[in-house]
């Protein structure tokens, strides 16, 4: 960032950097310690603040694992040196609806659970099912295009009635299911160990204004579900990996995604 963008020219970081949980990343040690990974990310911070415009938005994706939750906290608490927390997102990955516990609810008939989680083979810890987007800024005052990523209403009588709802579409709120797609082969479908759905960066650019976005940029680049899906809103993106071979995959799921859009 620091030899190749210039200051406030981003309008959105959107990135999922190491969590430093012993994750086996190729060309990176996730085990660092503590103090050595937080001082790294208090580095990296200070860029991305150099980079945003002052109505940019960064979207920060971080998870932690049972036996270790703090991650998440502890490095909110670095970028919140640099910058405002103006809203906490719950990427939910896995979810549990008892029919029995919501009663007679429009459109659920029976036990649902969708969504993939890894199970957890222990007596002291629950199953890992979401993970965080801290969304920050500079001054915790950026508007956002929240219908964007908008739903409809389920009571249908909202719409006129209430003043905010012209149309069937409200705010989604601060809690996102985006499952992983199903795969049938890791080292195939998923050869990046950690990275984050596509529908997700997709979310966080429209949040912040698809029109307003004149530069959206993913520090940590993995295989490139940042800028696929930049591509797929017609958004100027720029990203980046040490590691070749992610690069490298990177570039050819990039290129694949624009030969598809062109046959469109």
């Amino acid at each position: 960032m620091r030899e190749n963008l210039k200051d406030g020219s981003v309008d959105v970081v959107v990135t999922s950097p190491p969590y430093n949980l012993g994750i086996s990343y190729n060309g990176y040690d996730d085990t660092l310690s503590r103090e050595d990974y937080l001082s790294w990310m208090d580095e990296w911070a200070v860029e991305a603040k150099r980079v945003l415009s002052d109505g940019g938005s960064l979207f920060l994706n971080v998870g932690g694992k049972p036996r270790d939750p703090l991650v998440p906290f502890q490095l909110l608490n670095v970028m919140t040196g640099h910058f405002v927390l103006q809203n906490v997102i719950h990427w939910v990955k896995s979810i549990a609806i008892l029919k029995s516990e919501v009663g007679q609810y429009p459109g659920i008939t029976q036990d649902v659970a969708v969504g993939h989680f890894k199970p957890v083979n222990s007596q002291r810890f629950l199953n890992d099912c979401h993970e965080y987007i801290f969304h920050l800024t500079k001054h915790g005052a950026v508007e956002l295009d929240r219908l964007a990523v908008g739903v409809p209403y389920q009571d249908k009588t909202n719409i006129g009635r209430w003043k905010s709802a012209g149309q069937d579409l409200r705010c989604r709120g601060n809690t996102w299911f985006i499952p992983y797609e199903t795969i049938n082969s890791r080292a195939k479908d998923r050869p990046h160990p950690a990275t984050f759905p596509i529908e997700l960066p997709t979310r966080c650019v429209k949040l912040h204004g698809v029109e307003r976005a004149r530069l959206v940029v993913d520090p940590f680049l993995g295989i490139g579900s940042s800028a696929i899906a930049c591509s797929r809103l017609g958004v100027p993106f720029v990203g980046f990996e040490i590691a070749e071979d992610y690069y490298n995959e990177s570039c050819d799921r990039l290129a694949a995604e624009l030969d598809q859009l062109k046959m469109l």
